[in-house]
């Protein structure tokens, strides 16, 4: 976790030393998980999920961003609206940490240095880095066997609005599409555990982080403005 952090202020100051407005702040909300195993609703944060994040506002209508998240994610066929899965009575827990890197885009011109009040939705994607535990089905629980990692996609929608001088308060969910399909316990490694893999073998697992964002710009006047 230590060295997560440490790459990440790295990339933060390495950004920082060219850039022109800066924005750093925190992500709080809550993450679910879209798979083999329990509901499959997309958005519907149940387990604490936090992060920390950086944007260089490069434009009135785009940033570069940076960040590190942290999300439980966890799932339980009794919650599931599908009759097989509700019989079968799986479930597990697991945990999520990530690093991305990506385009932020504003539907609407966002100039921090103009008074008036400002809002706009927008949209980010990138590429992310996620680690995990990978686990194994043991009767109806999943247990940790080994670490895991595997590349995402974040698929991001949210809006955001400037409530004081220095400081953008926004809300956002997160789609993050894994490279991975055993964040559930459903494809263990076949060679250790055989037989253990259930579910859509083609099919790899979801997960979403959706919260509010509260960041604090600093910086000088960006090339954009006018002196």
């Amino acid at each position: 976790m230590k060295r997560l952090l440490y790459i990440f202020a790295l990339l933060t100051i390495s950004f920082s030393a060219k850039a022109q407005i800066n924005e750093l702040g925190l992500f709080v909300g809550g993450a679910n998980y879209i798979g083999e195993v329990g509901p499959t609703n997309y958005i519907a944060p149940k387990d604490l999920a936090l992060g920390i994040l950086y944007k260089w506002n490069r434009s009135p209508r785009h940033s570069w961003r940076a960040s590190f998240m942290y999300g439980k994610i966890a799932s339980d066929d009794a919650d599931s609206n599908v009759p097989g899965r509700k019989q079968r009575g799986y479930s597990f827990e697991n945990t999520v940490k990530e690093l991305s890197l990506g385009l932020e885009f504003n539907f609407f011109d966002f100039n921090l240095h103009e008074d008036d009040f400002k809002w706009t939705p927008y949209i980010y994607s990138g590429l992310s880095y996620a680690w995990y535990n990978e686990l194994y089905r043991d009767k109806n629980e999943g247990k940790e066997y080994d670490n895991g990692s595997a590349l995402a996609i974040p698929m991001t929608v949210g809006i955001k609005a400037q409530i004081a001088r220095d400081l953008i308060l926004g809300f956002e969910a997160g789609a993050r599409y894994s490279f991975s399909d055993n964040l559930d316990g459903s494809n263990p490694d076949g060679s250790k555990y055989p037989g253990l893999r259930f579910g859509n073998l083609e099919s790899n697992d979801w997960y979403v982080f959706t919260g509010f964002t509260l960041t604090y710009t600093f910086g000088d006047k960006p090339c954009y403005c006018s002196n």
